[in-house]
C-alpha cells in the first residue's frame, strides 16, 4: 500500500538525498508546509517569517518499509535535539518536524520519541515538533534532486555527502536492510 509522510529535518536538500536511498521509498519531493502564506517561494521561506518548514514529502510502499522504519532513518540522520537549527542552517524553517496524517501516527511518533529519550539516545531531549498535516507546497524545480544534480557544490560536498555516506556505511543491520 502506498502511503505518504512529511518530514522536516533541516535543509530539504539533505533529507531528500537521504530518503532517496531508502528501499520502499517511491518518491521524495522537497517543499514547504506549516506556514501562513499561500504559495510561498524559497526566498520567502528563507526569511523565517512565513512559518513554513522546509520538508520532504515521501511516498512509500508500506509493504516494503514501515512508518517506524522511516522514523528510524529520520531520527538517525539529523539532530532532533536542536531547536530551529541543523548545523549552520538556523531558523524556524529548519525545525525538526513531522507533519502527521492522523491520530495513530501521532501515537507512534510520541512513543518513538519517548523511547529514544528514555534510552538516552541523544545527549539532550528531542525537540521535534509533531504538527498537523496541512497544505504542502512543492518547492521550485531547481530544488528537486538537488544533491544528485549539484554533488560538487560546496554545500553538497561538505554537508550532504557526509550524511549520505554515514547512512550508506552504517553497520546497523536495520540500515543495511533499507539501503538501496
Amino acid at each position: 500500500m502506498i502511503k505518504t509522510s512529511i518530514f522536516g529535518g533541516g535543509c530539504f536538500w539533505c533529507t531528500e538525498a537521504i530518503f532517496k536511498k531508502i528501499n520502499g521509498v517511491k518518491s521524495v519531493l522537497p517543499g514547504y508546509i506549516g506556514g501562513h502564506i499561500v504559495n510561498p517561494t524559497y526566498e520567502q521561506v528563507c526569511t523565517g517569517t512565513t512559518g513554513h518548514s522546509e520538508v520532504i514529502k515521501i511516498e512509500y510502499d508500506s509493504s516494503v518499509i514501515s512508518f517506524n522504519d522511516l522514523l528510524a532513518v529520520f531520527f538517525s540522520t539529523h539532530d532532533p535535539t536542536t531547536l530551529n537549527r541543523q548545523g549552520n542552517d538556523v531558523g524556524t524553517q529548519y525545525r525538526s518536524s513531522i507533519f502527521t496524517n492522523d491520530e495513530d501516527e501521532i501515537k507512534i511518533i510520541e512513543s518513538y520519541i519517548s523511547e529514544l529519550n528514555l534510552k538516552g539516545t541523544f545527549k539532550n531531549d528531542i525537540v521535534t515538533t509533531i504538527e498537523d498535516n496541512s497544505v504542502f507546497y512543492l518547492a521550485e524545480n531547481y530544488h528537486h534532486d538537488y544533491f544528485n544534480l549539484n554533488s560538487n557544490a560546496p554545500y553538497c560536498s561538505f554537508v550532504i555527502a557526509p550524511k549520505v555516506k554515514k547512512l550508506m556505511d552504517s553497520k546497523s543491520s536495520f540500515i543495511k536492510k533499507i539501503n538501496r
